[in-house]
Protein backbone atom coordinates (compact mmCIF):
# COMPACT_ATOMS: atom_id res chain seq x y z
CA UNK A 1 0.00 0.00 0.00
CA UNK A 2 1.23 3.44 -0.91
CA UNK A 3 1.61 5.95 1.99
CA UNK A 4 0.02 8.69 1.96
CA UNK A 5 1.95 11.55 0.77
CA UNK A 6 2.62 14.40 4.08
CA UNK A 7 1.77 17.47 4.29
CA UNK A 8 3.74 20.64 3.65
CA UNK A 9 3.33 21.35 7.10
CA UNK A 10 5.33 18.20 7.68
CA UNK A 11 7.46 19.37 4.95
CA UNK A 12 8.33 22.95 6.65
CA UNK A 13 8.79 20.84 10.41
CA UNK A 14 11.53 19.52 8.76
CA UNK A 15 13.06 22.45 6.71
CA UNK A 16 13.09 24.17 9.83
CA UNK A 17 15.02 21.67 11.19
CA UNK A 18 17.68 21.90 8.39
CA UNK A 19 18.15 25.64 8.81
CA UNK A 20 18.51 25.59 12.70
CA UNK A 21 21.67 23.48 12.40
CA UNK A 22 23.37 26.61 10.09
CA UNK A 23 25.15 23.60 8.12
CA UNK A 24 22.23 22.70 5.71
CA UNK A 25 21.10 25.33 3.74
CA UNK A 26 21.57 23.98 0.96
CA UNK A 27 20.02 20.41 1.92
CA UNK A 28 17.35 22.36 2.56
CA UNK A 29 17.05 24.08 -0.36
CA UNK A 30 17.26 20.12 -2.99
CA UNK A 31 14.56 19.36 -0.44
CA UNK A 32 11.73 21.76 -0.83
CA UNK A 33 12.78 21.52 -4.48
CA UNK A 34 12.12 17.07 -4.10
CA UNK A 35 9.07 18.58 -2.67
CA UNK A 36 7.77 20.50 -5.60
CA UNK A 37 9.10 17.60 -8.02
CA UNK A 38 6.23 15.50 -5.86
CA UNK A 39 3.74 18.12 -6.76
CA UNK A 40 3.62 19.48 -3.06
CA UNK A 41 3.21 23.14 -3.37
CA UNK A 42 5.12 25.37 -0.94
CA UNK A 43 3.64 27.32 1.37
CA UNK A 44 4.30 31.27 2.68
CA UNK A 45 6.61 29.49 5.17
CA UNK A 46 7.96 27.21 3.31
CA UNK A 47 9.33 30.02 0.94
CA UNK A 48 10.51 32.31 3.88
CA UNK A 49 12.38 29.44 4.82
CA UNK A 50 14.10 29.05 1.38
CA UNK A 51 14.91 32.91 1.46
CA UNK A 52 16.64 32.70 4.73
CA UNK A 53 18.45 29.69 2.80
CA UNK A 54 19.51 31.76 0.08
CA UNK A 55 20.60 34.67 2.00
CA UNK A 56 22.62 32.84 4.30
CA UNK A 57 24.75 31.42 1.09
CA UNK A 58 24.89 34.64 -0.42
CA UNK A 59 22.73 34.09 -3.15
CA UNK A 60 20.64 37.09 -2.73
CA UNK A 61 19.39 37.52 -6.58
CA UNK A 62 17.68 33.68 -5.79
CA UNK A 63 16.04 35.15 -2.49
CA UNK A 64 14.60 38.12 -4.11
CA UNK A 65 13.25 35.98 -6.53
CA UNK A 66 11.36 33.79 -4.07
CA UNK A 67 10.07 37.06 -2.98
CA UNK A 68 8.98 37.48 -6.27
CA UNK A 69 7.23 34.21 -6.36
CA UNK A 70 5.42 34.93 -3.29
CA UNK A 71 3.94 38.65 -4.54
CA UNK A 72 2.75 36.53 -7.73
CA UNK A 73 1.46 34.17 -5.98
CA UNK A 74 -1.01 36.52 -3.77
CA UNK A 75 1.02 35.85 -0.59
CA UNK A 76 1.15 38.75 2.04
CA UNK A 77 4.96 38.66 2.74
CA UNK A 78 5.61 39.17 6.69
CA UNK A 79 8.00 41.62 8.20
CA UNK A 80 9.91 38.69 9.14
CA UNK A 81 10.70 37.77 5.50
CA UNK A 82 11.71 41.41 4.58
CA UNK A 83 14.14 41.47 7.29
CA UNK A 84 15.50 38.05 6.22
CA UNK A 85 16.56 39.59 2.89
CA UNK A 86 18.08 43.00 4.78
CA UNK A 87 19.82 40.95 7.08
CA UNK A 88 20.83 38.80 3.85
CA UNK A 89 21.77 42.09 2.11
CA UNK A 90 24.11 43.48 5.07
CA UNK A 91 25.40 40.35 5.64
CA UNK A 92 27.14 40.53 2.30
CA UNK A 93 28.38 44.11 2.34
CA UNK A 94 25.26 45.66 0.55
CA UNK A 95 24.41 48.00 3.10
CA UNK A 96 23.30 50.59 0.48
CA UNK A 97 20.88 47.79 -1.34
CA UNK A 98 19.14 47.31 2.31
CA UNK A 99 18.41 50.68 2.96
CA UNK A 100 17.04 51.02 -0.44
CA UNK A 101 15.05 48.31 0.29
CA UNK A 102 14.05 49.51 3.45
CA UNK A 103 12.84 52.53 1.92
CA UNK A 104 10.78 50.39 -1.30
CA UNK A 105 8.89 48.08 1.45
CA UNK A 106 7.91 51.22 3.43
CA UNK A 107 6.60 53.19 0.15
CA UNK A 108 4.62 50.09 -0.90
CA UNK A 109 2.83 50.23 2.63
CA UNK A 110 4.59 47.10 4.48
CA UNK A 111 6.08 47.92 8.33
CA UNK A 112 8.86 46.80 9.63
CA UNK A 113 10.13 46.20 13.21
CA UNK A 114 13.08 46.42 16.03
CA UNK A 115 14.86 43.54 14.76
CA UNK A 116 14.62 44.97 10.85
CA UNK A 117 16.07 48.37 12.55
CA UNK A 118 18.65 46.35 14.51
CA UNK A 119 19.99 44.53 11.24
CA UNK A 120 19.99 47.97 9.32
CA UNK A 121 22.16 49.74 12.66
CA UNK A 122 23.96 46.91 12.39
CA UNK A 123 25.06 47.36 8.58
CA UNK A 124 25.81 50.68 9.24
CA UNK A 125 27.89 50.58 12.06
CA UNK A 126 30.20 47.51 10.54
CA UNK A 127 30.76 49.97 7.55
CA UNK A 128 32.05 52.53 9.62
CA UNK A 129 28.87 54.97 9.63
CA UNK A 130 28.02 55.20 12.98
CA UNK A 131 26.67 59.16 12.57
CA UNK A 132 24.22 57.64 9.77
CA UNK A 133 23.33 54.54 12.64
CA UNK A 134 22.57 57.14 14.84
CA UNK A 135 20.45 59.35 12.90
CA UNK A 136 18.65 55.90 11.87
CA UNK A 137 17.96 55.34 15.50
CA UNK A 138 16.22 58.66 15.75
CA UNK A 139 14.41 58.54 12.45
CA UNK A 140 12.56 55.30 13.87
CA UNK A 141 11.54 56.72 17.31
CA UNK A 142 9.05 59.05 15.10
CA UNK A 143 7.61 55.53 13.56
CA UNK A 144 6.69 54.25 16.77
CA UNK A 145 8.97 51.67 16.70
CA UNK A 146 10.77 51.76 20.47
CA UNK A 147 14.69 51.35 19.74
CA UNK A 148 15.94 48.46 21.96
CA UNK A 149 19.02 47.71 23.41
CA UNK A 150 20.69 45.61 20.80
CA UNK A 151 20.22 48.42 18.88
CA UNK A 152 21.90 51.14 21.65
CA UNK A 153 24.86 48.30 22.12
CA UNK A 154 25.43 48.39 18.83
CA UNK A 155 25.92 52.10 18.32
CA UNK A 156 27.22 52.42 21.73
CA UNK A 157 30.39 49.69 20.45
CA UNK A 158 30.63 51.82 17.07
CA UNK A 159 31.30 54.82 19.19
CA UNK A 160 33.78 53.43 21.55
CA UNK A 161 35.73 51.70 18.94
CA UNK A 162 36.22 55.25 16.92
CA UNK A 163 37.63 56.61 20.45
CA UNK A 164 33.89 58.18 21.24
CA UNK A 165 33.65 57.54 24.63
CA UNK A 166 32.16 60.14 26.40
CA UNK A 167 29.43 60.41 23.35
CA UNK A 168 28.79 56.33 24.47
CA UNK A 169 28.66 57.19 27.52
CA UNK A 170 26.16 59.49 26.52
CA UNK A 171 23.78 57.11 25.19
CA UNK A 172 23.75 54.38 27.64
CA UNK A 173 22.46 56.93 29.86
CA UNK A 174 20.19 57.88 27.27
CA UNK A 175 19.16 54.18 26.92
CA UNK A 176 18.48 53.93 30.59
CA UNK A 177 16.28 56.88 31.40
CA UNK A 178 14.41 55.45 28.73
CA UNK A 179 14.08 52.44 31.03
CA UNK A 180 15.72 50.10 28.20
CA UNK A 181 18.21 47.53 30.37
CA UNK A 182 21.60 47.23 29.13
CA UNK A 183 23.31 43.61 28.71
CA UNK A 184 26.51 42.69 28.71
CA UNK A 185 27.39 43.54 25.07
CA UNK A 186 26.35 46.58 26.24
CA UNK A 187 28.91 46.49 28.84
CA UNK A 188 31.37 45.12 27.11
CA UNK A 189 31.76 47.34 24.75
CA UNK A 190 31.95 50.54 27.11
CA UNK A 191 34.94 48.53 28.87
CA UNK A 192 36.41 48.17 25.84
CA UNK A 193 35.99 51.72 25.16
CA UNK A 194 37.39 52.86 28.36
CA UNK A 195 40.34 50.28 28.01
CA UNK A 196 41.36 51.80 24.73
CA UNK A 197 41.47 55.44 25.68
CA UNK A 198 43.63 54.22 29.21
CA UNK A 199 40.87 54.82 31.52
CA UNK A 200 41.63 51.40 33.24
CA UNK A 201 39.45 52.94 36.88
CA UNK A 202 36.56 53.05 34.82
CA UNK A 203 36.53 49.72 33.25
CA UNK A 204 37.21 48.02 36.42
CA UNK A 205 34.36 49.73 37.97
CA UNK A 206 31.54 48.62 35.27
CA UNK A 207 33.05 45.47 35.50
CA UNK A 208 32.04 45.61 39.51
CA UNK A 209 28.65 47.18 38.40
CA UNK A 210 27.26 44.30 36.32
CA UNK A 211 26.70 42.17 38.98
CA UNK A 212 24.54 45.06 41.03
CA UNK A 213 22.46 45.16 37.53
CA UNK A 214 22.37 41.04 37.65
CA UNK A 215 24.53 40.93 34.27
CA UNK A 216 26.96 38.47 34.02
CA UNK A 217 30.54 39.28 33.09
CA UNK A 218 31.53 36.73 30.04
CA UNK A 219 35.14 35.78 28.39
CA UNK A 220 35.51 38.42 26.59
CA UNK A 221 35.10 40.84 29.43
CA UNK A 222 37.92 39.77 31.17
CA UNK A 223 39.72 39.29 28.12
CA UNK A 224 39.61 42.92 28.22
CA UNK A 225 40.56 43.89 30.99
CA UNK A 226 43.04 41.31 31.44
CA UNK A 227 44.75 42.47 27.99
CA UNK A 228 44.78 46.48 29.19
CA UNK A 229 46.09 45.40 32.65
CA UNK A 230 48.60 43.96 30.83
CA UNK A 231 49.71 46.39 28.22
CA UNK A 232 49.67 48.89 31.07
CA UNK A 233 52.29 46.59 32.81
CA UNK A 234 49.78 45.81 35.79
CA UNK A 235 50.86 42.13 36.10
CA UNK A 236 49.62 41.54 39.50
CA UNK A 237 46.03 42.95 38.76
CA UNK A 238 45.99 40.89 35.26
CA UNK A 239 46.88 37.74 37.58
CA UNK A 240 44.17 38.26 39.67
CA UNK A 241 41.34 39.45 36.82
CA UNK A 242 42.74 35.90 35.37
CA UNK A 243 41.71 34.12 38.45
CA UNK A 244 39.00 35.25 38.69
CA UNK A 245 37.76 34.81 34.92
CA UNK A 246 38.39 30.88 35.48
CA UNK A 247 36.50 30.73 38.40
CA UNK A 248 33.56 32.38 36.79
CA UNK A 249 33.84 31.64 33.01
CA UNK A 250 33.72 28.68 31.38
CA UNK A 251 34.07 28.94 27.43
CA UNK A 252 36.29 26.03 25.66
CA UNK A 253 36.80 28.24 22.97
CA UNK A 254 38.44 30.78 24.64
CA UNK A 255 40.71 27.79 26.55
CA UNK A 256 43.52 27.63 24.29
CA UNK A 257 44.27 31.78 25.12
CA UNK A 258 43.71 31.58 28.34
CA UNK A 259 46.13 28.76 29.23
CA UNK A 260 49.02 30.92 27.48
CA UNK A 261 47.75 34.13 29.40
CA UNK A 262 47.89 32.27 32.44
CA UNK A 263 50.88 30.28 32.13
CA UNK A 264 52.94 33.82 31.11
CA UNK A 265 51.08 35.49 33.90
CA UNK A 266 52.52 32.94 36.59
CA UNK A 267 48.87 31.50 36.87
CA UNK A 268 48.79 27.85 36.52
CA UNK A 269 45.92 25.87 35.70
CA UNK A 270 44.62 22.77 37.75
CA UNK A 271 42.83 19.73 36.82
CA UNK A 272 39.45 21.35 36.31
CA UNK A 273 40.68 23.58 33.89
CA UNK A 274 42.80 21.36 32.05
CA UNK A 275 39.49 19.06 32.08
CA UNK A 276 37.89 22.23 30.80
CA UNK A 277 40.16 22.71 27.74
CA UNK A 278 40.27 19.11 27.32
CA UNK A 279 36.63 18.53 26.70
CA UNK A 280 36.49 21.38 24.56
CA UNK A 281 39.73 19.76 22.27
CA UNK A 282 38.15 16.72 21.75
CA UNK A 283 34.77 17.88 20.90
CA UNK A 284 36.09 19.49 18.25
CA UNK A 285 38.58 16.58 17.21
CA UNK A 286 41.66 18.35 18.04
CA UNK A 287 42.20 14.71 19.87
CA UNK A 288 45.92 15.27 19.46
CA UNK A 289 46.08 19.03 21.40
CA UNK A 290 44.36 16.97 24.06
CA UNK A 291 46.58 14.38 24.55
CA UNK A 292 49.35 17.29 24.71
CA UNK A 293 47.72 18.54 27.06
CA UNK A 294 47.32 14.87 29.14
CA UNK A 295 51.59 14.57 28.67
CA UNK A 296 51.52 18.42 30.62
CA UNK A 297 49.40 17.62 33.35
CA UNK A 298 51.82 14.47 33.73
CA UNK A 299 55.04 16.82 33.86
CA UNK A 300 52.99 19.18 35.91
CA UNK A 301 52.76 16.58 38.24
CA UNK A 302 48.50 16.82 37.70
CA UNK A 303 46.81 14.16 38.15
CA UNK A 304 43.82 12.84 35.73
CA UNK A 305 41.14 11.88 37.30
CA UNK A 306 37.74 9.82 35.23
CA UNK A 307 36.55 13.00 33.64
CA UNK A 308 40.14 13.45 31.92
CA UNK A 309 40.09 10.21 30.72
CA UNK A 310 36.85 10.10 29.47
CA UNK A 311 37.08 12.65 27.56
CA UNK A 312 40.05 11.80 25.65
CA UNK A 313 38.37 8.44 25.36
CA UNK A 314 35.43 9.50 23.83
CA UNK A 315 37.45 12.31 21.22
CA UNK A 316 40.00 9.23 20.28
CA UNK A 317 36.72 6.51 19.64
CA UNK A 318 34.95 9.72 17.33
CA UNK A 319 38.15 9.90 15.56
CA UNK A 320 38.60 6.79 14.70
CA UNK A 321 41.72 6.17 17.10
CA UNK A 322 40.29 3.38 19.01
CA UNK A 323 43.38 1.64 19.73
CA UNK A 324 44.86 4.46 21.25
CA UNK A 325 41.37 4.49 23.57
CA UNK A 326 41.62 0.56 24.70
CA UNK A 327 45.31 2.00 25.46
CA UNK A 328 44.25 4.95 27.59
CA UNK A 329 41.21 2.17 29.50
CA UNK A 330 44.30 0.68 30.12
CA UNK A 331 46.02 3.68 31.80
CA UNK A 332 42.65 4.44 33.94
CA UNK A 333 42.61 1.15 35.72
CA UNK A 334 46.44 1.40 36.18
CA UNK A 335 45.92 4.94 38.19
CA UNK A 336 42.58 3.25 39.69
CA UNK A 337 40.15 5.38 37.68
CA UNK A 338 37.74 2.60 37.13
CA UNK A 339 35.90 3.56 33.92
CA UNK A 340 31.76 3.95 33.88
CA UNK A 341 29.20 3.32 31.38
CA UNK A 342 29.58 6.92 30.33
CA UNK A 343 33.21 5.86 29.27
CA UNK A 344 31.99 2.25 27.71
CA UNK A 345 29.54 4.04 25.98
CA UNK A 346 32.29 5.51 23.69
CA UNK A 347 34.10 2.18 23.00
CA UNK A 348 30.31 0.80 22.09
CA UNK A 349 29.26 3.89 19.99
CA UNK A 350 32.71 3.01 18.08
CA UNK A 351 32.19 -0.51 17.62
CA UNK A 352 28.99 -0.51 16.38
CA UNK A 353 29.85 2.46 13.82
CA UNK A 354 32.67 0.40 12.68
CA UNK A 355 30.28 -2.58 11.97
CA UNK A 356 31.49 -4.60 14.76
CA UNK A 357 28.10 -5.11 16.41
CA UNK A 358 28.82 -8.30 17.77
CA UNK A 359 32.26 -7.32 19.74
CA UNK A 360 29.66 -4.15 20.67
CA UNK A 361 27.11 -6.92 22.39
CA UNK A 362 30.09 -9.16 23.83
CA UNK A 363 31.71 -5.62 25.45
CA UNK A 364 28.31 -5.28 27.14
CA UNK A 365 28.12 -8.74 29.05
CA UNK A 366 31.68 -8.27 30.00
CA UNK A 367 30.79 -4.78 31.89
CA UNK A 368 27.64 -5.90 33.07
CA UNK A 369 30.06 -9.20 34.78
CA UNK A 370 31.97 -6.41 36.07
CA UNK A 371 29.23 -4.67 37.79
CA UNK A 372 29.26 -1.51 35.26
CA UNK A 373 25.41 -1.57 34.67
CA UNK A 374 24.27 -0.49 31.35
CA UNK A 375 22.17 2.46 30.76
CA UNK A 376 19.42 3.89 27.93
CA UNK A 377 21.95 5.70 26.00
CA UNK A 378 24.10 2.12 25.59
CA UNK A 379 21.23 0.70 24.43
CA UNK A 380 20.26 3.26 22.03
CA UNK A 381 23.85 2.67 20.66
CA UNK A 382 23.45 -0.61 19.95
CA UNK A 383 19.37 -0.74 18.56
CA UNK A 384 20.95 1.84 16.16
CA UNK A 385 23.86 -0.23 15.26
CA UNK A 386 21.64 -3.43 14.55
CA UNK A 387 19.44 -1.54 12.64
CA UNK A 388 22.04 -0.16 10.29
CA UNK A 389 23.75 -3.56 10.30
CA UNK A 390 20.70 -5.11 8.66
CA UNK A 391 20.07 -7.11 11.92
CA UNK A 392 16.78 -5.57 12.92
CA UNK A 393 15.24 -8.88 14.00
CA UNK A 394 17.75 -8.70 17.06
CA UNK A 395 16.75 -4.87 17.57
CA UNK A 396 12.97 -5.66 17.91
CA UNK A 397 13.80 -8.43 20.36
CA UNK A 398 15.92 -5.74 22.44
CA UNK A 399 13.69 -3.08 22.39
CA UNK A 400 10.80 -5.47 23.53
CA UNK A 401 12.50 -6.36 26.41
CA UNK A 402 13.43 -2.52 27.09
CA UNK A 403 9.45 -2.21 27.46
CA UNK A 404 8.70 -5.23 29.34
CA UNK A 405 11.50 -4.07 31.91
CA UNK A 406 9.84 -0.98 32.22
CA UNK A 407 12.41 1.29 30.61
CA UNK A 408 11.53 5.14 29.99
CA UNK A 409 12.56 5.33 26.22
CA UNK A 410 12.99 8.49 24.99
CA UNK A 411 12.74 10.07 21.48
CA UNK A 412 15.50 8.88 19.89
CA UNK A 413 14.88 4.98 21.46
CA UNK A 414 11.56 4.92 18.51
CA UNK A 415 13.37 6.82 15.95
CA UNK A 416 15.50 4.37 16.24
CA UNK A 417 13.47 1.79 15.78
CA UNK A 418 10.83 4.14 12.91
CA UNK A 419 14.03 4.68 10.97
CA UNK A 420 14.82 0.71 11.43
CA UNK A 421 11.40 -0.63 10.10
CA UNK A 422 11.07 1.84 7.29
CA UNK A 423 14.20 0.54 6.16
CA UNK A 424 12.75 -3.05 6.25
CA UNK A 425 9.96 -1.65 4.13
CA UNK A 426 7.69 -2.16 7.20
CA UNK A 427 5.75 1.18 7.00
CA UNK A 428 2.84 1.13 8.49
CA UNK A 429 4.14 -0.63 11.39
CA UNK A 430 6.02 2.61 11.45
CA UNK A 431 3.28 4.88 11.66
CA UNK A 432 2.10 2.18 14.36
CA UNK A 433 5.35 3.13 16.74
CA UNK A 434 4.62 6.35 15.89
CA UNK A 435 1.40 6.87 17.05
CA UNK A 436 2.95 4.21 20.24
CA UNK A 437 5.17 6.65 21.01
CA UNK A 438 2.83 9.98 21.45
CA UNK A 439 0.24 7.79 23.29
CA UNK A 440 3.27 7.04 25.85
CA UNK A 441 3.80 11.00 25.97
CA UNK A 442 7.29 10.92 23.86
CA UNK A 443 6.96 13.80 21.46
CA UNK A 444 8.35 13.06 18.00
CA UNK A 445 11.24 15.62 17.33
CA UNK A 446 12.52 16.48 13.30
CA UNK A 447 14.59 13.68 13.31
CA UNK A 448 11.44 11.30 13.75
CA UNK A 449 9.40 13.54 11.08
CA UNK A 450 12.20 13.59 8.80
CA UNK A 451 12.71 10.10 8.61
CA UNK A 452 8.62 9.82 7.65
CA UNK A 453 8.59 12.28 5.33
CA UNK A 454 11.93 10.67 4.15
CA UNK A 455 10.75 7.32 3.48
CA UNK A 456 6.96 8.59 1.82
CA UNK A 457 8.81 10.67 -0.37
CA UNK A 458 11.27 7.51 -1.62
CA UNK A 459 7.68 5.51 -1.75
CA UNK A 460 5.80 8.30 -4.23
CA UNK A 461 8.74 8.01 -6.20
CA UNK A 462 8.97 4.57 -7.17
CA UNK A 463 4.89 4.79 -7.63
CA UNK A 464 5.40 7.12 -9.75
CA UNK A 465 8.31 5.29 -11.63
CA UNK A 466 6.09 2.55 -11.38
CA UNK A 467 2.81 3.67 -12.95
CA UNK A 468 5.17 5.86 -15.74
CA UNK A 469 6.18 2.11 -16.99
CA UNK A 470 2.98 0.69 -16.51
CA UNK A 471 1.77 3.33 -19.52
Amino acid sequence: MCPTTPSIVEFNKILTSLVKTKKHYSPAISLSHQMEFTGIKPSLVTMSILINCYCHLGQINSAFSVLARILKRGYQPTTITFTTLIKGLCLHGKVPKALQFHDDVLAQGFRLNQVSYGTLINGLCKMGETRAALELLRRIQGRRIKPDVVMYSTIIDSLCKDKLVSHACNLFSEMVVKGISPNVVTYNALIYGFCIVGQLKQAIALLHEMPTKNIDSDVYTYNILVDALGKEGKVREAKNMLAVMMKQVNEVNKAQAVFNTMTQMGVFPDVLCYNIMINGLCKIKMVDEALNLLEEMDYEKIIPNKVTYSSLIDGLCKTGKVSNAWELLDEMHVRGQPADIITYNSFLDALCKGHHVDQAIALIKKINDQGVQPNLCTYNILLDGLCKGGRFKDAQEIFKDLLSKGYHLTVQTYTIMINGLCKEGLFDEALTLLSKMKDEGCIPDAITFETIIQYSLKMARMTRQRNFFVK
